[in-house]
């Protein structure tokens, strides 16, 4: 079993849960979050302290058995990436999830996913 997560635009997160359906992973945790990426204070202000703006991101959260993990992935890049040249696109995580439980049944492992 694996932990996915991913942090993606705002803007493309409807594209992403279509990608995801299509592969049969219908169960994401969704979540607002803020971040740093690759953006640099700019130059011109070196030597004088910048603010650094964060910007609004969604983080997924997704667990898989292994024979979903590669279609997952696939699935929330074709999602985000449209046009193929957006510099702040997001990023994929890849955990080992060691359990699940599911509280309703106690179910555990890969048949609570």
């Amino acid at each position: 079993m694996r932990l996915i997560v991913a942090v993606i635009p705002p803007s493309r997160l409807e594209a992403v849960k279509n990608q995801l359906a299509a592969v049969d992973v219908f169960r994401l945790t969704v979540m607002d979050v803020q971040g740093l990426g690759i953006a640099k204070p700019n130059s011109e202000n070196k030597g004088r302290e910048t603010e650094m703006a964060l910007t609004r991101r969604v983080q997924l959260l997704i667990g898989v058995n292994e024979e979903f993990l590669e279609p997952s992935i696939a699935a929330i890049r074709q999602g985000v990436c449209v046009d193929g040249n957006d510099q702040d696109d997001g990023k994929i995580f890849i955990l080992p999830l060691h359990d699940c439980i599911r509280i309703r049944t106690g179910e555990r492992g890969g048949d609570a996913i």
